[in-house]
C-alpha cells in the first residue's frame, strides 16, 4: 500500500480501509500499519483465519501538515514550548480552532460512523527502533454515540486537539530532553480508528486485548527467548500498556504452568478489574483528561455480560485446585485457559502467525498490539484487530559472565533474570528506595522523590543505577513504583527487587518496558524466589549525596563493573 488515498466524503472506506486528510507525513504509528496492510491482506484469504476475521480496523489519518497549520494559525508555539503545566497547555489547545478546510471532512466522517473511536497519536519520531516514544503521547477514546452529529463532531475535535497538545506535555518534553532531540522538530499526525469491541449495556470493550513480542527477555521453564511472550487482558489494552495485572505466557508453550510460587500468589496477581469505554453518562465533562470516557469495572460486571466464561478459570477452595472455565462460586482467575488449553479457537496459532509475518516484514524482532472479540455466548463473530507494530531492540553482543571464587565477596547484585547484553564499567552513582522505609501505600510519593533526584542528575549528565521494589513503571501503585519513563531517564541500570507481599510477574507488554529495551538499559529482576543477591549492608555504608524521606542517593569511590549475558539470562554487578 504505497499510495495514500485522500479522504473522500462520498466513498469513505468503500475502496480502502485507510484514508488520509492532508498532504504530508502519516507519522510512525500510522506508517507501520500502512506497511503491514498488504501483508495482512495477503496472509489471510478473505481476511479470515479459520472463522476469525483478521484486519486492521478502519482508520483515517490527519497528516502532519494539518498540525503545522493548526500550530501556526493559532500562535500556539509560545505556550506549547513554555514551562506551563499540562492542564494549562491542553486548555489553550482546546480554545484553538482546527484549520477550517478540514472541518467538512471531519463532519462527514463522524456523520457516517457510530462506533466508538480511538484518537491516537502518530508523531514523526514515534515507534522508531531506538527512540520509540512508546506511551509518551496521549490517546483519547470517545463513545461517539451522542444522538446529534454536531455533538459527536465536537467530541472528535476535542480529542484531536488533546492529542496535539500532548506533543508538548511535560512527559514528552522530558523525554526529548533525555534523548537530546529538539521537540520543535516534532510533528504530530493523528489516527482516527474504530475501537475493536462490543457493547454490553453502557460498556464497550474487546473480549481480549494483547501485546505480543517475538523475543522474550525473561523466559521461564522450557521456553527460549526466541519463542516470544504474549500478555493478555480482559477489556481495553490500557491494563497491559500501563503495567497492570495481566496474564503472560509463551506462545511456544501456552499451557505451561505459570511462574507463580503458589495458588495464593496467582490469586493476588490475577486481573480483578478491566477498562471499558463508558457509553452512558460521564461523571464530569473534561476534554483534557485521557480517561474522560473510560471507566474501570469489576469482574462481576464482565460475568454479567457473559464474557468471562471463555477467559477464566475458577479456584475451588475445598480441593485447592483451579479448574478451567466457570465452575461453582470460587474466585475467578483470568488466565485465558479455555482458549489456550482447550483450543476452542486457534487463537495462539493466529498470534504466532502474525508475529512471524511482522518479523519478516520488519526484518527484526517486533512487538504488536491487538484486540479481539470472542463472544460465542452473545453470538458475536470472532474478530482479531491488528492495532500496532513496532520494532524491538535486541542486542547480539556476546558477554561471558564468569565470577572467580576470589570474586564472590565483590558481588553487589546478582540475578538470573536480566535484560540486556553488555558491560558497563562507568557507574558510580546509585539511587535506591530505602528498604526499611518502603510501604506500598507510599509508592506515589516515592515516584515524585525519584523524579527530583533524576532531574538533578540528568542536568549534571550523571548516569546512575536505580533500585526499587515491585514493578517499575506500573500504573498500579500497589504493584510497584508508578514512575513514567522521563522520571528515571538518567538510569542506565535498573533493578527490580521483590518483597513477599509484592512479587508481580515481569511486565514485558507495557510502554514503559518497551522504552527501556529500546534504549539498551540494563535490567535486573531480583525475585525473592531466586538465588539472587543485593548486598544491602554494603550499599547502606556508602557516601550519601542526597536523601529524601524514601529515597537515598549514594556515590561510590570507584565505578561498578556490570556484566549482563542475555543469552543465558545472567547478570552481575561487582564492587
Amino acid at each position: 500500500m504505497n499510495k495514500k488515498i485522500t479522504f473522500d466524503r462520498n466513498l469513505m472506506y468503500k475502496h480502502s480501509s485507510f484514508n488520509f486528510i492532508g498532504n504530508d507525513e502519516p507519522g510512525g504509528k500510522a506508517s507501520s500499519l500502512i506497511l503491514m496492510k498488504d501483508t495482512i491482506d495477503a496472509a489471510f484469504k478473505d481476511n479470515k483465519y479459520d472463522d476469525i476475521i483478521v484486519d486492521i480496523p478502519n482508520m483515517t489519518v490527519i497528516l502532519t501538515d494539518i498540525f503545522d497549520i493548526f500550530m501556526k494559525e493559532n500562535n500556539l508555539y509560545e505556550i506549547a514550548l513554555s514551562d506551563q503545566s499540562d492542564d494549562i497547555i491542553a486548555n489553550e489547545f482546546q480554545k484553538a480552532s482546527l484549520p477550517a478546510f478540514i472541518d467538512g471532512d471531519l463532519y462527514s466522517l463522524i456523520s457516517k460512523i457510530y462506533k466508538p473511536l480511538a484518537i491516537r497519536s502518530s508523531s514523526l519520531f514515534e515507534d522508531k527502533m531506538f527512540e520509540p516514544l512508546a506511551g509518551i503521547f496521549e490517546t483519547k477514546m470517545i463513545p461517539n454515540n451522542q444522538f446529534d452529529t454536531k455533538t459527536r463532531f465536537n467530541k472528535l475535535v476535542e480529542a484531536i486537539k488533546f492529542v496535539y497538545a500532548s506533543t508538548f506535555f511535560g512527559n514528552s518534553k522530558n523525554y526529548f530532553k533525555a534523548i537530546k532531540k529538539d521537540i520543535k522538530q516534532e510533528k504530530m499526525a493523528v489516527v482516527i480508528q474504530e475501537i475493536v469491541g462490543e457493547k454490553y449495556g453502557e460498556r464497550f470493550y474487546p473480549t481480549i486485548s494483547g501485546v505480543a513480542r517475538s523475543y522474550n527477555f525473561y523466559p521461564t521453564g522450557k521456553s527460549k527467548p526466541e519463542g516470544g511472550v504474549v500478555s493478555l487482558a480482559l477489556g481495553l489494552g490500557k491494563s497491559i500498556v500501563d503495567g497492570g495485572k495481566v496474564w503472560s505466557y509463551s506462545p511456544e508453550f501456552p499451557t505451561s504452568p505459570p511462574p507463580f510460587n503458589s495458588t495464593n500468589d496467582m490469586l493476588k496477581m490475577t486481573q480483578t478489574e478491566f477498562w471499558a469505554v463508558n457509553m452512558g453518562n460521564i461523571s464530569e465533562y473534561d476534554p483534557i483528561k485521557e480517561t474522560e470516557y473510560l471507566e474501570k469495572y469489576s469482574l462481576k460486571e464482565a460475568e454479567e455480560d457473559k464474557i468471562i466464561r471463555n477467559l477464566c478459570s475458577t479456584y475451588d477452595i475445598q480441593s485447592d485446585r483451579i479448574y478451567s472455565g466457570i465452575s461453582g462460586y470460587g474466585p475467578r482467575v483470568i488466565n485465558f485457559a479455555p482458549i489456550l488449553k482447550t483450543k476452542v479457537i486457534p487463537f495462539n496459532e493466529l498470534v504466532k502467525k502474525i508475529l512471524k509475518i511482522s518479523e519478516e516484514k520488519f526484518k527484526t524482532q517486533v512487538e504488536i498490539e491487538f484486540a479481539m472479540v470472542y463472544d460465542p455466548e452473545n453470538n458475536n463473530p470472532a474478530r482479531f484487530g491488528f492495532l500496532q507494530v513496532r520494532p524491538m531492540v535486541v542486542s547480539n553482543k556476546l558477554v561471558d559472565v564468569h565470577i572467580e571464587d576470589n570474586e564472590q565477596d565483590k558481588i553487589f547484585i546478582y540475578s538470573n533474570h536480566i535484560m540486556g547484553n553488555g558491560i558497563n564499567d562507568t557507574i558510580k552513582d546509585i539511587v535506591f528506595i530505602k528498604p526499611n522505609d518502603f510501604r506500598a501505600e507510599y509508592t506515589q510519593a516515592m515516584a515524585m522523590e525519584i523524579d527530583e533526584i533524576n532531574s538533578s542528575l540528568v542536568d549534571k549528565d550523571i548516569d546512575y543505577l536505580l533500585i526499587g521494589f515491585g514493578r517499575w513503571g506500573t500504573s498500579d501503585p500497589w504493584l510497584g513504583i508508578p514512575v513514567v519513563w522521563n522520571q528515571i531517564s538518567g538510569a542506565k541500570i535498573i533493578v527490580e527487587s521483590s518483597l513477599p507481599d509484592m512479587n508481580p510477574d515481569y511486565s514485558q507488554g507495557s510502554h514503559f518496558f518497551h522504552n527501556i529495551t529500546s534504549f539498551g538499559i540494563f535490567y535486573f529482576s531480583c525475585k525473592n524466589t531466586q538465588k539472587i543477591k543485593i548486598n544491602w549492608n554494603w550499599l547502606l555504608q556508602q557516601k550519601i549525596i542526597n536523601e529524601t524521606k524514601y529515597v537515598q542517593h549514594v556515590r561510590l569511590s570507584s565505578p561498578l563493573k556490570i556484566m549482563l549475558d542475555g543469552r543465558n539470562g545472567i547478570g552481575v554487578a561487582l564492587k
